[in-house]
């Protein structure tokens, strides 16, 4: 058979396992993929891009919704909102408003980021976007209309949200990033981390007219994740949030809404909680570097609150955890496998360091976006049970910062790094 042919017939048998990225973290919101790797079909990492593009600085994540890629960056005084062709990278649409490269009450590390953080949202049900800026302002988008405001609110003007307060004694630790955690749907609400001191650390709006409808019990200031993590304990549907103080597990069932199921001190120097929470049933992962330096397990109960399950001397300060088939995994200081009972460490290797993200992909490979642009494929510990394995590597992609989370759809990876260089690359078929 032709080389053509085989090709062919790979990609098609591909993209039939592909699927939507429309959300922070994937599908699932977990960092786990529907889409295989492909390794095994012969589908390799390619050479060249389909297409690159420049979006403006921020470490925003893209979303790859029915073949349009949404994404979010700031230029000259404003940010905009790209609608593009996911295949090409054309523009379709993009909207722009005023804004900081900073959050008004920014301080500390402005030379480490810039720009959009918040990773945008898709509601499929309205077709609405919903995107945050570092300086607060939550809008909603009608990707039905070319991008048409629907309605928008500003965090600092509305709740009046003050600068993170300084938590420790330690001289200089105090940080404030602006806002960074992506919005998330839950029904007809749109659940935000505003972090208001006054009102909650969760609220809700109505996601088609921006109305507030509930205020978290809890009232924590907003911390510096990149999004709030859905679960569900005993059957009753919940939020998970890394606050600046605390994990936080809110409930989100009809007049329970708001109301706090468990909550477990996390608080660091930098006031600088980065990593999100990851889920596994009604257990969560907390991980944050600096004076904590530290991973734990939680279990949650509607009765009981948090119970640490265990606590391990390792930590990821900024790549989200992943969980997969029983094992966790990290991409920061080096590539992490870790049993999820237990907390042991199973192996660390690469070369890996404060910037990166990973993935897991539906045949079990970690997909990696590191350092200064650096993408890898691994192995996760299924097929590799004691130690580190490298399938490929491409390095040197950009040479910014890789914060912007790595991201697989319809067989194609989405590359960025601060300054709002993008690649795509389509998995091809190699030697």
């Amino acid at each position: 058979m032709a080389r053509n042919t085989i090709a062919t017939l790979l990609l098609v048998a591909f993209s039939a396992m592909s699927a939507d990225w429309s959300h922070w973290r994937g599908p699932g919101r977990d960092g786990v993929s529907t889409e295989s790797s492909g390794w095994d079909k012969g589908l390799r990492l390619p050479d060249r891009e389909l297409w690159s593009a420049q979006f403006g600085d921020g470490a925003s994540a893209p979303l790859v919704v029915r073949g349009v890629l949404y994404t979010m960056g700031w230029k000259n005084g404003q940010d905009t909102v790209y609608a593009v062709k996911a295949a090409t990278g054309k523009v379709i649409w993009k909207q722009s408003y005023r804004c900081g490269k900073y959050g008004r009450h920014a301080t500390g590390d402005q030379h480490m980021y810039k720009g959009a953080t918040s990773t945008p949202e898709f509601d499929a049900a309205t077709g609405f976007l919903y995107t945050l800026s570092t300086d607060g302002h939550l809008n909603c988008w009608n990707t039905r209309q070319a991008g048409k405001n629907v309605w928008g609110v500003n965090f600092y003007n509305l709740f009046k949200i003050p600068r993170r307060p300084q938590v420790t004694k330690k001289r200089g630790t105090r940080r404030d990033y602006g806002y960074t955690a992506a919005p998330l749907v839950f029904g007809d609400w749109m659940l935000m981390e505003v972090g208001s001191t006054k009102h909650g650390n969760v609220i809700a709006f109505d996601k088609r007219t921006g109305r507030t409808v509930w205020a978290s019990q809890n009232k924590d200031p907003a911390g510096h994740t990149g999004g709030l993590a859905p679960m569900t304990v005993e059957g009753v549907p919940c939020v998970t949030v890394l606050t600046a103080l605390n994990l936080v597990v809110t409930r989100l069932d009809g007049a329970n809404a708001g109301k706090e199921v468990a909550r477990h001190p996390w608080v660091t120097d930098f006031i600088n909680n980065i990593a999100t929470p990851a889920v596994a049933g009604n257990r969560v992962i907390v991980t944050s570097r600096y004076n904590v330096q530290s991973a734990a397990l939680l279990e949650i109960s509607l009765r009981k609150g948090a119970r640490e399950v265990w606590r391990i001397r390792e930590a990821s300060g900024v790549c989200s955890p992943v969980i997969f088939e029983n094992h966790f995994y990290w991409a920061n200081k080096g590539l992490y496998c870790f049993d999820l009972a237990s907390g042991k460490r199973r192996w660390m290797g690469g070369r890996y360091s404060d910037a990166g993200s990973c993935l897991v992909t539906a045949d079990g490979r970690l997909l990696i976006w590191a350092n200064s642009g650096d993408l890898s494929l691994t192995e996760t510990v299924k097929r590799s049970p004691s130690k580190v394995t490298i399938l490929q590597e491409k390095r040197g992609v950009f040479r910014g910062m890789a914060w912007p989370h790595v991201v697989l759809a319809d067989g194609r990876i989405y590359v960025r790094d601060i300054s709002g260089a993008m690649k795509c690359f389509a998995l091809r078929v190699g030697p």
